[in-house]
């Protein structure tokens, strides 16, 4: 199957072609009848590829090429943000993640400039618009590769944001930096955008005190966290980490984490020794892990469903795969995976993310065709 020619890069790096053999504890039966959903069309959009909930209910969807648009009441409106005049979609570049803070006062895009570098900029918001003048960049980070940019961006339970950045790319992480501490690439980084100019870094931060070492860092072994997310019932953190050759993987940290897990790559992919490597002393193995025997080819982290739609999924991880793109929802308990539940929906290919509207309720993005699908009851 050829995919669109705008769309390959991303696609084809973010997969290796490779498949899907889900190994953890089987889900009951009669649960995993009742958890099965469909995915219904609300909107087309330009390559869409992630999603914020907004003021007033609506839901705000970033365009690969850097332009972001407004969901309300089924409809789609015009950009409101333009800045497809200062990004690329080249390779795995582009707009790549949105977010607002919790008081709706400030918006925030994650995006590669023209010349690669991973940039948050954050515009002020007035009575739900954009300010375009208040435009201030926060945080940059080179990349010394086209690939692996990362690039989601949420707010935690804690008021902090939090940045997902890949390990620089290429393949096999040459420059280690995934078991580095002193750069930001392969890490999930916290920082306080509103406490400092451009940003404050918390004090209670794992490395803030060590030596060498980027304060900013809360979670480092990572080698391209796509997409993350926070249950927003009880502040748990789950990431989408794509693998190398041959594991996909989900790691998670409870809200009560002090940060500083060390999640392994590129000594580890997933459960495994990668390239002869060992486990680090410290190592946080995934929660949940999946192989490239058929079709599967790199991980789409999603969100754990607090809608009130479809009962039967509350409290459940949905999440996806960029070229199997079959929804499936993992059951956890206290941090481990007690079921697995093919959802009995999904697309050929082309889940590259999820947004998670105000009200709890799910979407998929659908980067090749351009559909925004809510996901509802079967």
């Amino acid at each position: 199957m050829k995919l669109r020619t705008r769309n390959a890069a991303i696609v084809g790096s973010l997969c290796l072609v490779a498949s899907l053999a889900l190994t953890t504890a089987s889900a009951d039966a009669q649960d995993e009848q009742a958890a099965q959903v469909s995915l219904t069309t609300v909107a087309t959009a330009a390559s869409p590829i992630a999603g914020a909930a907004g003021p007033g209910g609506t839901l705000w969807i970033a365009e690969r090429a850097g332009k972001v648009r407004v969901l309300k009441d089924g409809v789609l409106g015009a950009p409101v943000l333009d800045i497809s005049d200062q990004t690329t979609t080249d390779v795995e570049r582009g707009l790549l993640g949105i977010a607002f803070d919790k008081r709706f006062a400030h918006f925030y895009v994650s995006y590669t400039n023209l010349e690669g570098t991973s940039t948050i900029d954050e515009y002020a918001v007035r009575n739900g618009q954009i300010r375009p003048n208040t435009r201030r960049t926060v945080l940059t980070q080179t990349q010394p590769f086209a690939n692996h940019n990362g690039g989601d961006i949420h707010f935690g339970p804690d008021g902090y944001l939090y940045i997902a950045f890949g390990d620089g790319g290429s393949g096999g992480d040459p420059q280690g930096n995934g078991q580095k501490l002193d750069t930001f690439l392969g890490k999930i980084l916290r920082i306080d955008p509103r406490g400092a100019r451009p940003y404050a870094v918390p004090r209670d931060n794992p490395f803030v005190r060590t030596p060498g070492a980027k304060g900013e860092i809360w979670a480092y072994g990572l080698r391209n966290p796509w997409r993350f997310s926070f249950d927003s019932a009880n502040g748990d953190l789950l990431i989408g980490d794509v693998g190398q050759d041959a594991w996909e993987e989900v790691d998670w940290a409870p809200a009560r984490d002090k940060g500083g897990e060390n999640y392994g790559w590129n000594q580890m992919e997933g459960n495994h020794p990668y390239l002869g490597g060992t486990a680090p002393a410290d190592h946080v193995p995934p929660v949940y892990e999946y192989d490239r025997s058929g079709a599967a080819c790199s991980v789409t982290g999603g969100y754990v469903y607090r809608g009130e739609a479809i009962p039967a999924l509350k409290g459940k991880y949905v999440f996806s795969d960029v070229c199997d793109s079959g929804l499936q929802a993992l059951t956890m308990n206290n941090g481990q995976v007690t079921g697995v539940t093919d959802l009995g929906a999904g697309l050929g290919r082309g889940i590259a993310s999820f947004a998670q509207d105000g009200k709890g309720e799910l979407y998929v993005l659908d980067l090749l065709n351009g559909g925004i699908l809510r996901i509802d009851p079967a």
